[in-house]
């Protein structure tokens, strides 16, 4: 099976080529704007003429969409995520090659949801920020191009890799300054977030999963279990052996200054969520992941978080 992946070079991307390049039946094709990509093409500004003779070139069987942007302002993100897909939309209609699409999703596309719900696909999607708003914007485009296509909405995604301006990465390199710096006590902010943390290697294998499956639509990639922040710092300094103390501040967490998180009155680190508009609660609801992919997650959170230090560790 020929497949183009695009976004091989991202922190999803990475993971998901690992994935496909230890199975023998897979011919991979990385296309992006590195260059180390196998091809060079920006979908935010190429041509859809200029893709689909590629794509008439090289015949993939599917394609796989990793590529978009987390940050920047709201044109940007519109352009990296909105538009590149309507590119790749455009030039897969016009190809003869047919493939089937993989398109990444995200959960901010659902926006804020109940305390203790689990967010199902046929869910009202009610983004709450520029992100969501792109991303899902995107997703629409994709159901309605008639394509052979599915999208999968990963929740929190987390492990090895994890970048260091996301929550889980902003505790990990708080922890790490501490210990450097002898420190018996770290303030945190935000602590009462809970989000739905799905490993990255796991979401590769659902990615995987779905090039070989018929399933369309949107099917939602998490755990099915939503992880409060404060539990995931306590962990993070176990696992860590941080000896001293966390400290939480009260009340809720300002808004993150960047799209990565932020710092709060007087420079202390903050475990903000992800910028993505969706309150304090958020998890997946994974039956149709189990039904129609055959895919559940496996990898368990205290695991990623070890993953996570170790790269932070290695810092120090």
């Amino acid at each position: 099976m020929r497949v183009l992946l695009l976004g091989a070079n991202g922190y999803l991307g990475r993971f998901v080529a690992d994935r496909l390049l230890a199975d023998p039946a897979v011919q991979l094709t990385a296309l992006g704007r590195g260059d180390d990509a196998d091809v060079r093409f920006d979908l935010s500004t190429g041509s859809p003429g200029a893709l689909t003779r590629f794509l008439d070139a090289v015949h993939p069987g599917v394609v796989i969409n990793c590529a978009g942007a987390i940050r920047g302002t709201a044109s940007e993100l519109a352009r990296h995520n909105t538009v590149a897909t309507a590119t790749l939309c455009e030039s897969l209609r016009r190809s003869g090659c047919r493939a089937r699409l993989v398109q990444i999703g995200c959960a901010a596309e659902y926006g804020p949801s109940q305390h203790g719900s689990s967010i199902a696909e046929d869910a009202v999607a009610r983004p709450g920020g520029p992100y969501g708003v792109s991303k899902l914007a995107a997703t629409e485009l994709v159901l309605g191009s008639g394509l052979d296509a599915i999208v999968l909405r990963v929740f929190s995604p987390t492990g090895p890799g994890t970048p260091a301006g996301s929550p889980l990465g902003r505790l990990a390199d708080s922890l790490r300054r501490a210990m450097q710096h002898g420190d018996s006590e770290l303030k945190l902010g935000g602590l009462g977030v809970q989000r739905d943390f799905v490993d990255v290697r796991d979401v590769a294998r659902a990615v995987h999963a779905a090039t070989l499956s018929a399933a369309q639509g949107v099917v939602n990639i998490g755990t099915g279990h939503a992880v409060r922040l404060r539990e995931a710092a306590a962990a993070l300094a176990r696992i860590s052996g941080f000896g001293g103390s966390l400290l939480e501040l009260e009340g809720p967490p300002p808004l993150p200054r960047q799209a990565t998180g932020g710092e709060l009155p007087g420079g202390l680190p903050q475990a903000a969520p992800y910028p993505d508009g969706c309150g304090a609660w958020q998890q997946a609801d994974v039956r149709t992941a189990r039904d129609r992919l055959g895919w559940r997650a496996r990898i368990g959170f205290e695991e990623s978080l070890a993953d996570i230090w170790m790269e932070a560790a290695c810092r120090m």
